[in-house]
Formats: structure tokens, C-alpha cells, sequence
């Protein structure tokens, strides 16, 4: 763990990729520490801005709280330096305020705040949430917009304000009428992360919007090529990313809407097919079929010759 002060952890995620790596799981299910160890040692390998564990690709909606903060711990003493680790938080305030309290005791350099467990609510109930959880903790918080956590510009604003150690707004809603109002309202106080599903897809013309970077699940089996992805797209290179679209992202993109959830369980089925088995995934999920996994593997096969 590196003991980054909220501006330079925010200065460091925005200039480069982000990723999640996943929970490995044994065939009993339980968390395959081992194979944790080797996928995270592997991840921060490459020149990766940030590793977000414990997240939505690293299934830490089905971890208990007691692995949740285990992996955080491993991630802390595996990763190279140079690397920040964030862990996650999630479930009712009271949920998250100990999942946040428990990732900092690990030594997370971050956090990123998942939307409350299933209940709607109004802004001012979004507002003492996330405030009881930066108030339980010292380490920076990035906000989720997503689902039933749908942040006004003028709350994030609100936050920003009180908050210091509050940093980031992560949008996995691609509404642009909302991020343009979140960013006219908030400019550079925050940093601003794409988090819409196979957040490739819509990488470059967010990038014009003030998102400076994403979460890509697919640098958990092919982190060259999502690193030249990310390059082209800062360089806005346009052609060259409208090439790899159409070479490789969307046909990926059709494999994983062949079913619910999918989004998880192709990246355990992409490390399968490289040569990096993690395991399947915890039910609700489920793996891909085997003439699924089938057309993943030749699509990485045409990827790698």
C-alpha cells in the first residue's frame, strides 16, 4: 500500500487503465487464494493505473463480508507497488459502512461505493448514505452511478463540497444529457470513470466528455490488447479503435449477451481459454456452455495470431 493523499490517488487512477481483477473460486466455490495470488501478481504486471477488487467482475456481490475483506488483504500484500489497490463496499449503510471499514483495515488505497442494496430512494437518502460511509472511513471514495444510485449533479456537488476524501464519479448509465450537468456542475474537483459494461464500446466518445478512463473487465485475459485499446483511445485514434471494434469487441460483445450476467462469467471464460483457469462462477451466475466457450476461445485465437 502506497499512503496516497486523495488528490494524487485521483491523479494517478484518471491517467491510466482500470480493472477488475476476478475472485478466483475452487470447485468447492470457496475463494482459491493461491490462484488469487498468481491472477494479481499477473494484472499488476502491466502498466495498469489501478486494480478494483472485491467489485462487480470480482463477484463481491456473492463474497461474505469475511472474504470480501480477504481478498482485499491479499490484493494489498500481492500487488506490486506502484499499483493502487481499491476495495469495495455495498449492501444496506450499515453493510457498507463496515465492508468500508474492513477494506481500510486491509490497507485499501480506495474504495468504490456499489449502489445500496434494492431499495429506491431520493437524493437526500443517497446523500446521508454516502456521507455515513465517508464518514466511517479516511481512504478516498468513489461513487457508483448506477442502478437504484442514480446521483443528481447537485449531489455529487453537495459531497464534493463536505468531503475531501471523496474523488471520484464512476457512470455506468451513459445518460449524457446527466454526465454533462454532473460535469459542467463539478469540473476537475473529481475524477470521472467509464463503468458502462464492456466499457470499450463507448470508450472514445466519453473520452470527449471528461472521462479520462474506464474499467476494462477484459484485462483480467487480454491485457496487451485492452492497454493498445486504451492507448488509441487517448490518442483518439479513431480509426484504429473503430478497427478493434469491430475486429474483436463486438463479436465478444455478442457472445456476452447470449445471456444474463454473462459480463461476469465471459471474463472467467476468457482466462480458461488463455491458459489461466479461475474457476467458474458463484450462482446467481452461470458459465458459459461449452459451445459458447468454444466460439470465445477461436475469437481469442484470431485475436492472438
Amino acid at each position: 500500500m502506497t499512503d496516497y493523499a486523495p488528490t494524487e490517488l485521483a491523479n494517478v487512477l484518471k491517467n491510466g487503465l482500470l480493472s477488475f481483477p476476478v475472485t478466483p473460486f475452487d470447485d468447492s466455490l470457496a475463494v482459491d487464494e493461491n490462484t488469487l495470488r498468481k491472477h494479481l501478481e499477473w494484472q499488476s504486471s502491466f502498466d495498469v493505473a489501478g486494480l478494483f477488487v472485491a467489485g462487480g467482475t470480482g463477484e463481491g456481490f456473492s463474497l461474505t463480508p469475511e472474504e470480501a475483506s480477504r481478498v482485499s488483504a491479499i490484493a494489498v500484500d500481492t500487488v506490486r507497488d506502484g499499483v493502487p489497490v481499491l476495495g469495495s463496499a455495498t449492501g444496506n449503510t450499515a453493510q457498507a459502512i463496515a465492508s468500508a471499514r474492513a477494506a481500510e483495515e486491509a490497507g485499501v488505497d480506495g474504495l468504490l461505493l456499489l449502489p445500496p442494496y434494492l431499495t429506491e430512494t431520493t437524493q437526500e437518502g443517497l446523500f446521508a448514505h454516502v456521507s455515513a460511509v465517508l464518514e466511517a472511513t479516511s481512504v478516498s471514495v468513489i461513487i457508483y452511478n448506477r442502478a437504484n444510485a442514480h446521483y443528481s449533479a447537485e449531489t455529487v456537488a453537495k459531497l464534493a463540497e463536505k468531503y475531501p476524501h471523496f474523488i471520484g464519479f464512476k457512470d455506468a448509465n451513459g445518460e449524457i444529457e446527466h454526465l454533462a450537468r454532473v460535469r459542467a456542475l463539478n469540473g476537475d474537483r473529481l475524477i470521472y470513470i467509464g463503468g458502462l459494461p464492456t466499457a470499450e464500446t463507448y470508450a472514445l466518445p466519453l473520452l470527449k466528455m471528461g472521462l479520462s478512463t474506464y474499467s476494462s473487465a477484459m484485462f483480467n485475459f487480454i491485457p496487451e490488447f485492452a492497454l493498445d485499446f486504451y492507448a488509441a483511445v487517448r490518442a483518439e485514434d479513431e480509426p484504429k479503435v473503430n478497427r478493434m471494434i469491430s475486429d474483436f469487441v463486438l463479436p465478444y460483445l455478442d457472445i456476452r449477451n447470449l445471456g444474463s450476467g454473462y459480463g461476469v462469467s465471459i471474463v472467467k471464460a476468457g482466462l480458461n481459454a488463455v491458459g489461466r483457469p479461475v474457476g467458474s462462477v458463484r450462482p446467481p451466475l452461470r458459465d458459459l456452455s461449452e459451445a459458447e466457450q468454444d466460439r470465445l476461445a477461436t475469437l481469442l485465437s484470431g485475436l492472438t495470431n
